[in-house]
């Protein structure tokens, strides 16, 4: 017999010691997997770089350990572990055994810790309780002291011993718990990432990452920027030279989120600058990286666009009826590093990737907008280049929503009689598994294709002479061509735009795709072959994910008709030719040029092209897309000098293939 569930006053429980973050992990660290892990140690670096921003040591050490094990050393003043008679308790015990508790929590009235990443007082308490085990050296006042957890609970004793040699610093290793997280395998491109991020905005810090090899031995990864961000901004360009040069603008203010909360401290600090290569913006609070922004991108985005329009308007830039600019379209041209810190922040969560402090908003923003003012003033050449760059940006912006727009008109809305494609032979199954679509060579082609197919499963549609060079032509003239459009509309799939600039294009879905075979067709000629070409470089760069998930084919044609009596051979190469003349030895033969497939019979034109079991069909699949692309751009873009290089060396081979009647 089930038992009957109650709910009552004995129904409700607490979680107590280590388990209130071992069972529920994901409520401190955002995670119970390994993005929570990874959090767990920026918890405990956070501690050593609020020292270092203190002043107290310039060299942090990360060591990554083999077994999964993670190691943060400092040079700080060591954190206090020993009798705190305030409260009646050991600081260890605050420290690593109690939820909010902590050094941080009266930054504004104390000395101690004034701009802190942590102010929570959770970091080490949540560490130490999700790890398997955690040692902690502590050396300060003279003495070293030594604690041993495992599993959330202190092992032993804490040990202190006097000190040779006076130096002072923490160091602490400790093992991720996996009966915590269903994942502690770090990786180390996070250790990486972070220690660089950290190293940006903590200038004059040296952030070392050991990382241990399969030998036993340990590779080292220095991160450090002697001017912080303006330094980083500056990497960020790799060598290439901006619209502007690089400026670092720096502030200071007070004030409160609401009119009866206490005034608090913020400094801020931007490194920008513009380039027509190049976008970028971060934010930073208190050393944490806002994956998120908040306060400073809001800011940044309103004083950017307030000041660039203000500029635009008072020199008359914009057209008549033109709109203005939008953050976009600065932000397509921005490189931009904020870090910014505070005596009091709010943060959305305890991961620290986004914050709301309304009067950082309201300072930043103000600080921004006075500084773009005096520096488009003092630097009327550069400001001329930033608005010039920017409206740009817009009108591009705007050309490419119209043309995405009206290419969405184009291809919307089924293929049926009343929304027909010129000359275009469907077949009867809608089984998409297996329709197949010939794209092929004029009118004569389409006739002959029409009589010889399969009508069940086979569809028609004609190019009608050679379609334009898409790897040379913008999109909006690319979209303008009536045959393109009908083949891409046919396709069904959309298409699919890898530009910054005209990503607004992009419709691809693959699920849209009608065909199982999208098949090529041309005559076995030099005209046959560039308009395959064309074909082929109009897919390539408007639907690539077909050619690499192998949809494009190429149906080959034969250069030879060879009639033996009563029977019929066909040859696709000279190799071929030779080969049958070969093994018909002495016998009577009649050896033909075949014709453009316009003129094939049905019977002809089904045997050699469109039957499945005697046609001959290649698979476009490039394994080295590079290579493809790089040979297209050859024979069909700008590079001209290449070309006549490629003509000069190679020519010779096509001599025999020249019209010259």
């Amino acid at each position: 017999m089930t038992k009957k569930k109650t709910y009552d006053n004995d129904s409700i429980s607490s979680l107590k010691g280590a388990d209130r973050v071992r069972k529920r992990p994901g409520v401190i660290f955002g995670s119970d997997g390994l993005e929570g892990c990874e959090h767990s140690v920026f918890e405990i670096m956070s501690n050593a770089i609020d020292e270092a921003r203190e002043g107290h040591g310039r060299l942090i050490t990360v060591t990554r350990f083999a077994d999964r094990s993670i190691q943060v050393e400092d040079q700080g003043r060591g954190c206090p572990v020993d009798w705190n008679e305030k409260e009646g308790r050991y600081n260890w015990e605050l420290v690593f055994c109690e939820l909010y508790a902590g050094g941080k929590y009266d930054n504004e009235n104390s000395d101690n810790y004034e701009y802190s990443l942590g102010l929570n007082g959770l970091g080490s308490c949540a560490t130490q309780y999700a790890s398997r085990y955690m040692d902690v050296t502590v050396c300060r006042d003279g003495k070293e002291y030594r604690l041993h957890f495992e599993r959330g609970e202190i092992a032993g004793e804490m040990r202190v011993t006097e000190l040779k040699r006076r130096h002072t610093g923490s160091t602490i290793r400790w093992l991720p718990d996996l009966e915590v997280f269903t994942d502690i395998a770090v990786p180390a491109d996070y250790y990486r990432d972070i220690l660089k991020r950290q190293a940006v905005v903590n200038p004059g810090v040296q952030f070392l990452l050991r990382n241990e090899q399969e030998d036993g031995s340990f590779a080292e990864e220095e991160f450090f920027y002697e001017n912080g961000i303006q330094d980083y901004v500056t990497e960020l360009l790799g060598g290439e030279d901006p619209l502007t040069p690089v400026q670092f603008w720096s502030a200071a203010a007070v004030g409160r989120d609401r009119e009866d909360k206490p005034d608090y401290k913020v400094r801020l600090s931007v490194a920008l600058c513009f380039s027509n290569k190049l976008s970028l913006t971060e934010y930073y609070h208190n050393s944490s990286f806002l994956e998120h922004g908040g306060s400073p991108e809001r800011a940044v985005r309103s004083a950017t666009v307030y000041q660039i329009d203000s500029y635009l308007k008072q020199n008359g830039k914009y057209l008549k009826n033109e709109s203005k600019i939008t953050f976009q379209d600065v932000e397509d041209c921005l490189v931009l590093v904020s870090s910014s810190f505070s005596t009091q922040t709010s943060y959305e969560n305890q991961t620290k990737k986004a914050i709301t402090n309304k009067f950082i908003y309201e300072a930043m923003n103000d600080f921004l907008k006075r500084q773009m003012e005096v520096y488009f003033i003092e630097n009327p050449d550069e400001a001329i280049k930033i608005a010039e760059q920017v409206l740009i940006n817009k009108r591009s912006r705007e050309n490419a929503e119209k043309t995405r727009l009206n290419l969405k008109k184009k291809l919307a809305g089924s293929i049926d009689l009343a929304n027909r494609v010129e000359k275009f032979v469907d077949c009867r199954s809608k089984d998409v598994n297996e329709r197949e679509i010939y794209i092929v060579e004029g009118d004569s082609a389409l006739g002959a294709c029409k009589l010889g197919r399969d009508a069940q499963f086979q569809a028609i549609i004609p190019v009608r002479g050679k379609i334009l060079n898409c790897l040379k032509a913008d999109f909006d003239k690319i979209f303008k061509n009536d045959i393109i459009i009908d083949i891409i509309k046919v396709l069904g799939c959309g298409v699919e735009v890898d530009s910054k600039a005209n990503k607004e294009l992009s419709t691809f879905h693959l699920d849209g795709l009608r065909w199982n075979k999208v098949v090529i067709c041309t005559d076995a000629d030099v005209d046959g072959f560039q308009i395959r070409t064309l074909i082929l470089t109009m897919l390539y760069r408007l639907t690539p994910t077909l050619i690499e998930k192998g949809y494009v084919y190429i149906a080959e044609s034969p250069l030879f008709e060879i009639r033996c009596k009563d029977e019929t051979y066909f040859a696709y190469s000279d190799a071929e030719k030779a080969e049958i003349l070969q093994k018909l030895g002495n016998k009577k033969v009649d050896v033909q040029r075949s014709k453009g497939l316009g003129e094939n019979e049905p019977d002809m034109m089904w045997l050699t092209t469109m039957n499945p079991k005697t046609r001959r069909l290649i698979k476009v699949s490039p394994e080295d897309a590079a290579a493809t692309e790089q040979m297209f751009a050859l024979l069909l873009g700008d590079n001209l000098d290449g070309r006549k290089s490629y003509i000069a060396e190679n020519g010779h081979r096509y001599l025999d293939d020249l019209d010259v009647s």
